[in-house]
């Protein structure tokens, strides 16, 4: 599919024609379902906004913030935060961005169904001038200029009369582009490769970046993609699987970048579907039969770290206490106990090409839920087809990974395990359809408390209580891991977040 562009900006390719061109080749395990940035909130989705979009403002390697488009911003009072806009930023239809693109971008956030829990917390933005908005909270919020981070601003004349959002539809925005990002789509064959050329009036004349062409190839097999590094056909690849990065490390021109995350990889069971899922027994027995430091050494070579809780060591709401339990014994006489002794079949569902080794995983929790004498009917499928399958609860048992947006623990809670509803998006990612107001309203409160000793007890009552009642099953924190040839500086532009921010990449002669 040929990405629809303004004449003028292929005139400006043209013109813009560097001597010495330099083009990185990257492939990635899939590649992202849309060019909508509102569409999925996804890993996918923030990965290509950073390339043909730009944020007011995004996360430093040390964890603080950078300004982006917004040079700068101010508290005016408890509920309003100012923030000041770059004069010299242009989309690349050549459209000069302004106020009102901040304001249109906002409020499309606070309707997109995957977006709008998170934005719910503000509650209106206005125009100060040209180049000068402010964001108006419901209620004083310790963490907006996290969520901030999230407002890649989108060309209203553009887009106006075509922005409907459709999840998994074929709409405007999710066939064409104009953003005010380091690059500019110029084809795109969905599932084969994707192009994007320098945008010749980036705003930003200070970064690095050298690269004027990104090639973007989706191959899904793990040792497909490496074998590609290895033999050039490809400069930098993403995910670099655990049982592959000893052979990438011993590879002469390869380097392997390894960053710890708080992206957390859990099973949810789906309690409506299920009557043998009500029972708390059962589901701390499928807890208890998981061997969460098997699958860390055995099928991850290390390379993430297992889990009982959803908050990561560095997040406040972390619970030092609460170490991953395996009890065979115990579990039988819990299925027991609920009457299961003989067990029952259950389906689950996996994305194959989503996280680190995700098939394998899923494999290995079938046959350790196989010892409890529960029959898994495991179906794998690619990560463009298993989110809609995801999305509708197909099966009783799914997997999922989240990086917390926010980079803190409330965020986990609001989309994975709050009470779903449609409404305000709370619970959008909740596919265990566990409901329980006292989470709910631990998850309010935290977001209007300013107190970071309260938010900890608070957050903390809530790893507490998803402990006790056992909903889902935390797996593991997946560490991130690239490999690139050496001569890609890419310690220089990957983060936690996984977003490399290629607009800044340099590749050396």
């Amino acid at each position: 599919m040929k990405i629809k562009a303004i004449l003028f900006v292929f005139l400006a390719l043209t013109l813009w024609n560097p001597a010495t061109g330099t083009t990185l080749k990257m492939a990635f395990d899939a590649d992202p379902v849309s060019l909508d940035p509102h569409e999925q909130l996804s890993e996918g989705t923030l990965q290509f906004s950073h390339l043909a979009f730009d944020p007011l403002l995004r996360w430093k390697q040390d964890g603080h913030f950078e300004p982006r488009l917004a040079t700068h911003w101010q508290q005016i009072d408890s509920l309003t935060m100012r923030f000041f806009l770059r004069n010299d930023v242009k989309f690349h239809t050549g459209n000069a961005l302004t106020a009102e693109d901040v304001v249109y971008t906002i409020r499309r956030l606070k309707n997109s169904p995957d977006f709008r829990a998170m934005f719910d917390a503000i509650k209106s933005v206005s125009i100060i001038d040209s180049t000068t908005i402010d964001v108006h909270s419901t209620y004083p919020n310790p963490l907006l200029l996290n969520i901030m981070t999230y407002v890649f601003p989108m060309d209203e004349a553009f887009y106006q009369g075509n922005d409907q959002i459709i999840k998994y539809g074929d709409t405007f925005a999710s066939r064409n582009v104009s953003g005010t990002g380091p690059f500019i789509v110029t084809t795109r064959e969905l599932g084969s490769q994707m192009v994007l050329d320098r945008n010749p009036n980036y705003w930003d004349k200070k970064s690095k970046g050298n690269v004027d062409k990104v090639v973007i190839t989706p191959i899904r097999s793990d040792s497909t993609r490496l074998a590609a590094l290895l033999s050039g056909d490809v400069d930098f690849i993403f995910p670099i699987s655990p049982i592959d990065i000893a052979q990438a490390k011993k590879a002469q021109g390869i380097q392997v970048v390894t960053l710890a995350s708080g992206r957390i990889l859990l099973l949810h069971m789906n309690q409506k579907r299920r009557k043998e899922l009500q029972d708390i027994r059962v589901r701390k027995a499928i807890n208890l039969a998981i061997n969460q430091k098997l699958i860390v050494e055995k099928i991850l070579k290390g390379y993430a770290t297992p889990a009982e809780q959803l908050s990561p060591d560095n997040f406040l709401g972390h619970i030092s206490d609460l170490k991953p339990e395996y009890d065979l014994a115990k579990a039988l006489q819990l299925m027991k106990d609920a009457g299961y002794e003989k067990g029952f079949r259950i389906s689950m569902m996996a994305p194959n090409n989503r996280y680190m080794n995700d098939e394998k995983v899923a494999q290995a929790i079938a046959a350790m839920l196989a010892k409890i004498h529960i029959k898994v009917e495991l179906k794998t499928l690619p990560k463009a087809q298993y989110f809609k399958e995801f999305d509708d609860r197909s099966a009783d048992i799914m997997m999922l990974g989240w990086q917390s947006d926010t980079e803190d623990s409330n965020n986990l809670f609001e989309f994975i395990i709050a009470c779903p509803n449609p409404k305000t998006g709370l619970g959008a990612y909740n596919a265990s359809e566990y409901c329980n107001p006292s989470i709910d309203s631990d998850i309010h409160q935290a977001n209007r408390e300013m107190n970071p000793e309260k938010r900890i007890r608070l957050m903390q009552q809530i790893e507490r209580t998803l402990h006790n009642d056992a909903p889902i099953v935390p797996l593991f924190w997946q560490s991130l891991t690239w490999a690139a040839k050496d001569k890609v500086h890419i310690k220089d532009i990957v983060n936690a977040q996984n977003y490399p921010y290629l607009g800044d990449i340099v590749i050396a002669n």
